[in-house]
């Protein structure tokens, strides 16, 4: 998209170098870094609440109310008030609670502030009563719209362009350190909206710019308040080995069935929502119920926390590759299936993002495999994870960097397979996608 921070209009293409030297560039950054720091310390303070209510909800409520633990039937009351709340919001707030999780991980533009309140609220909903998806479409809107909000406050009549620019800084700023990096926050947005040509750079820099500025706003906040950066990267990850030939093999068959897992959660998700469309609230309801009967059933199964079905997955990545040796092929086979079918379910009428949900179905699909020959846990575990997000997001890109950042050094080693992995299951996935008519 060209860019104009000048606002001139549209004669012949604009020199980007001529535009970086220009003082209203200048001017741009310096917008851009002052906007990050609002907007973060909102996108933090939306991840405090949601991190706070979460087991307030699921694990202290149920004790106040007399009962020795979480029942085992406590989902279903959870998701079906979580239910009832997004269905309202979707279906009596401006702006239908934001984003539809079914289309897709695309970004679009800033959402005006009037619908600011029902991507909230539907978004606040979906992840404290535990619906099988992520906060970061939410927050790209949240700060997208923030953003461009701000700068209608500054000057009452700013050029389009200069709006749609700083509102995509708004978003770099969001999700700065929530995937654990500024820069794969950046690659995320930029492969994700098909930013690229002799304008990328200009429009790229105030973003990670304010990105940038972000990241230190969330480590200053996380250090003050003691609550930590709600950043995605694993502490404690086990040594990986060096790559063998039969793991490349395996890179191969686990970049196939990503594939056609994600290809059966997208077709069976996009025809549940045909359907919860038509009644949206008692729909939403009742999709709540199948999620929260998901997880009961994997809890009853298997004996391990439904949490694991529950919720987005972005916490539970680190204690789940811990202790993945407490868990038998059965349980991850039924762990698998159960995430796959919720995260299915939460696609189809709840309002999130896609990206977390896919990686944990990709991480116990790869965890899965490594007990079979010929497959190391922690190369499993990254090939899951970059393979399941290549699927679902269709940015390859983004998915190598997420299953490598998210390891820290050992990312390095698998850095290889995880990308014939990636490769394999984007292709495969192209080719099972219909061409639009």
């Amino acid at each position: 998209m060209p860019v104009d921070p000048t606002g001139a209009g549209a004669g012949a293409p604009p020199d980007p170098m001529a535009l970086l030297r220009s003082r209203a560039y200048l001017a741009l950054l310096a917008m851009a870094a002052l906007i990050g720091v609002p907007v973060s310390a909102a996108a933090f303070g939306f991840l405090v609440l949601v991190g706070e209510a979460q087991p307030v909800l699921y694990t202290d409520l149920p004790r106040s109310l007399g009962f020795d633990g979480t029942p085992a039937w406590w989902p279903l009351p959870l998701l079906a008030v979580g239910g009832l709340l997004v269905g309202l919001t979707v279906r009596y707030l401006p702006g239908h609670g934001g984003h539809e999780p079914t289309a897709g991980f695309h970004p679009t533009g800033a959402p005006p502030p009037v619908e600011l309140p029902g991507i909230f609220l539907a978004a606040l909903a979906t992840l404290c009563c535990a619906a099988v998806l992520g906060p970061e479409a939410p927050l790209l809107a949240l700060g997208s719209g923030l953003a461009a909000g701000a700068v209608r406050l500054v000057g009452r009549d700013p050029p389009e362009q200069m709006s749609a620019v700083l509102g995509a800084a708004g978003s770099f700023a969001a999700v700065s350190s929530l995937l654990g990096s500024p820069l794969l926050g950046a690659f995320l947005l930029m492969e994700a909206s098909g930013l690229g040509g002799v304008m990328m750079t200009t429009v790229l820099v105030p973003g990670l710019l304010a990105a940038d500025v972000g990241a230190l706003v969330f480590v200053g906040l996380g250090s003050w308040t003691g609550l930590g950066t709600y950043s995605l990267v694993l502490p404690d990850v086990p040594a990986a080995v060096r790559p063998t030939v039969a793991e490349f093999s395996w890179a191969l068959v686990i970049g196939v069935s990503a594939a056609l897992v994600a290809a059966g959660i997208r077709w069976l998700a996009v025809r549940l929502r045909a359907r919860v469309e038509r009644r949206r609230v008692p729909a939403t309801v009742v999709i709540g119920l199948v999620v929260a009967g998901l997880a009961i059933g994997y809890a009853e199964g298997t004996g391990k926390p439904a949490t694991d079905v529950l919720y987005s997955g972005q916490t539970a990545l680190d204690p789940f590759l811990r202790h993945s040796a407490t868990y038998s092929v059965g349980a991850l086979a039924l762990l698998v299936l159960c995430k796959g079918l919720a995260y299915c379910a939460s696609l189809s009428a709840f309002r999130g993002g896609p990206i977390f949900p896919a990686m944990f179905v990709g991480a116990a699909g790869g965890i899965l495999c490594s007990h079979l020959p010929g497959l190391s846990l922690v190369a499993g575990f990254a090939m899951g994870i970059g393979a399941m997000s290549a699927a679902m997001l269709r940015l390859p890109l983004v998915s190598v960097l997420l299953a490598t950042l998210l390891i820290g050094a050992q990312g390095i080693t698998v850095m290889p397979l995880v990308i014939v992995a990636v490769v394999v299951s984007y292709v495969i996935t192209a080719r099972l996608t219909p061409l639009p008519a």
